[in-house]
């Protein structure tokens, strides 16, 4: 484990249990519930989320080392695991989950819960729980990498196909829609990181900014959508509760499917960490702009859930790696004793 991924682990237990972040998204909402943007301002702000979407994932190619993932295929079997749990077991969890409709979750609230559950795995946040827990943090930072890549493909294909209308279908539009604003940026990043890479990397808290902003457009522009529609009457506190209630039990179901799953798998515990981490969450960054895209004016439903969600795991996920870092120092094998140097006799 080195200084740094250390040091991440430790920012971020010290930060308050509210993300900032999410925050400034909720702040965001309230924003686009009360002053919605609409007529020749929604077109400008919809404009305008647009090159923010495409913006974010040229971005997203340019800092993506192809290099370091193909080194990290050496240990295929763990991201497999990993690919695994986040495109195949939840989605299977979200599909499950249609029985609760509409006694518990109406049918744009279930959509919004599927989608979640389509979306790649983090990468920040499982390196830095997974280097607090003293996992294998060089196979979280690939795994986390792998579902970023994989998700730019699989995320929409899934959703066309799982959600049906709630994304309009997998209709030509849709599929030129999906690779004019994730895939021809993403590849043009990739195949500009030569020449762009290094001043990015340089910038890189600001370039940060730039994203974190991006994303806020975006949340604006769907909330507002949703407001201008009307669709916040279909949301009740008692629905917010219940929601909560259902994301918590797949949040506990994943860590322990993705703990216990990975032991009968013959994972050593470092990997089984990262397989844990990388495994059970969802990245809000990568959910937000794809949810933009697929569902158009019904995206501010679709969110909710993933916004929630991302909350939620950030907080469980803290304090499952401080039981993890305490166990291995529990169950750690003592360090042999060696014996005294004999007396000299003088």
């Amino acid at each position: 484990m080195t200084p740094r991924t250390t040091g991440r682990a430790l920012r971020l237990l010290s930060r308050p249990p509210v993300d900032g972040y999410v925050l400034a998204l909720l702040g965001t909402v309230v924003l686009a519930a009360l002053l919605p943007a609409s007529g020749t301002a929604a077109t400008v702000v919809e404009g305008a989320s647009t090159g923010a979407v495409a913006l974010l994932f040229f971005l997203y190619g340019a800092r993506f080392s192809t290099r370091e993932a193909l080194d990290g295929l050496r240990h295929w079997r763990l991201h497999l695991t990993v690919l695994g749990c986040t495109f195949l077991l939840f989605p299977l969890l979200g599909l499950a989950a249609r029985g609760l409709v509409p006694a518990v979750l109406t049918p744009q609230l279930y959509s919004g819960l599927l989608f979640l559950c389509l979306v790649p795995s983090t990468i920040q946040s499982s390196i830095a729980l997974t280097s607090l827990a003293r996992g294998n943090v060089p196979a979280a930072i690939c795994a986390g990498s792998f579902s970023s890549l994989a998700g730019i493909v699989l995320t929409p294909l899934l959703a066309a196909a799982l959600l049906g209308g709630s994304t309009g279908g997998l209709s030509a539009d849709g599929i030129l829609r999906i690779v004019l604003q994730l895939l021809v940026p993403f590849l043009a990043g990739q195949f500009l990181r030569r020449r762009v890479g290094g001043f990015l990397v340089r910038r890189k808290k600001v370039l940060g900014h730039v994203d974190r902003g991006s994303i806020l457009l975006v949340v604006y522009t769907a909330f507002s959508q949703g407001a201008v529609a009307g669709v916040w009457h279909l949301v009740t506190p008692a629905r917010l509760g219940l929601l909560l209630a259902v994301e918590a039990v797949l949040l506990a179901v994943m860590l322990a499917a993705t703990w216990y799953g990975a032991g009968r798998l013959g994972f050593d515990r470092a990997d089984r960490i990262a397989i844990q981490f990388a495994g059970s969450k969802k990245s809000l960054a990568a959910g937000l702009p794809m949810a933009g895209v697929l569902f158009g004016p019904q995206a501010s439903l679709a969110v909710l859930p993933l916004m929630l969600f991302h909350q939620m795991q950030l907080m469980v996920c803290a304090v499952v790696a401080k039981r993890r870092a305490r166990d291995g120092e529990t169950t750690a094998p003592e360090p042999p004793v060696r014996p005294l140097p004999a007396e000299r006799v003088p």
